[in-house]
């Protein structure tokens, strides 16, 4: 990434500068780092001019709300060149791979029975259902985005603005080198191409990332429950501590989905 940003946002930014990546010998900046806390105003207008600038805006938070480095961030803690690129993987494939891998049963080493495994998964248990449909018609993606960079901020109002050389929200990640669920694989393309994919299905948008943390707004929220199971499977396969460290069962997680705007995300 040039550390040159296009002239049509330079003027519109505060404070910052670009983060020279881990990698390398100082060369590769994937990112541009504001200085100061964001403002979802900016990042409103920052995402309508990714058209232009081809600058994907996210807020970025860090570690720990008492961490003055702004671990991962300002620290540059990425890792771009040793990802591959989105557009080589299958999102179905990776999904039904993952899958798998999560519900398959380890009689010796198992911490969980048999039966307690697959009640996990029920009512799939080891069987892949498959992706879920795509709603016939998605729109307002990114007001719905909008909207979520506001109440993300609220929550966390010490996030910053990054800035990223890249054509979607799931190709930043990728991009920045992010290696947020790098204890499951760390390579974060695979990750994008899942994304990319829930981008055209429900109209999904990356508004904001954290060390092991990813918050996507959804503009095509779910309203049956057999909709919600089936993407409640595709984000047990994305990422499993959503459901073993947090709602413990796939049905109780689709439950949390139905109706639901945001999607966040985390790896432990």
């Amino acid at each position: 990434m040039s550390q040159e940003l296009p002239l049509n946002i330079e003027s519109l930014l505060p404070s910052g500068r670009m983060i020279t990546s881990d990698e390398g010998d100082g060369d590769v900046q994937p990112l541009w780092l504001s200085d100061q806390s964001a403002t979802a105003g900016l990042w409103e207008t920052l995402h309508a001019e990714h058209a232009r600038s081809g600058m994907w805006p996210l807020l970025l938070d860090a570690l720990s709300p008492r961490d003055e480095e702004f671990r991962l961030w300002a620290s540059g803690e990425l890792f771009p060149q040793r990802m591959s690129s989105p557009a080589t993987h299958d999102p179905a494939g990776l999904l039904a791979e993952w899958w798998a891998t999560y519900t398959a049963v380890d009689e010796d080493g198992d911490m969980l029975s048999a039966d307690k495994r697959l009640a996990v998964t029920a009512p799939f248990g080891q069987r892949w259902p498959g992706t879920a449909p795509s709603p016939q018609s998605v729109a307002n993606a990114d007001a719905a985005a909008a909207v979520y960079a506001q109440t993300f901020l609220a929550a966390h109002p010490r996030s910053r603005l990054g800035l990223v050389a890249a054509a979607t929200g799931a190709e930043a990640l990728t991009v920045a080198g992010w290696d947020g669920p790098c204890n499951y694989d760390n390579d974060t393309a695979k990750f994008s191409a899942i994304v990319d994919d829930w981008e055209r299905r429900f109209g999904a948008r990356v508004v904001a990332v954290s060390f092991s943390t990813l918050h996507l707004s959804v503009a095509q929220p779910l309203t049956t429950d057999e909709a919600a199971l089936l993407v409640a499977a595709e984000h047990f396969a994305f990422c499993p501590d959503n459901i073993w460290q947090g709602s413990g069962s796939l049905t109780a997680y689709a439950h949390q989905l139905t109706g639901a705007r945001t999607w966040d995300f985390w790896w432990d």
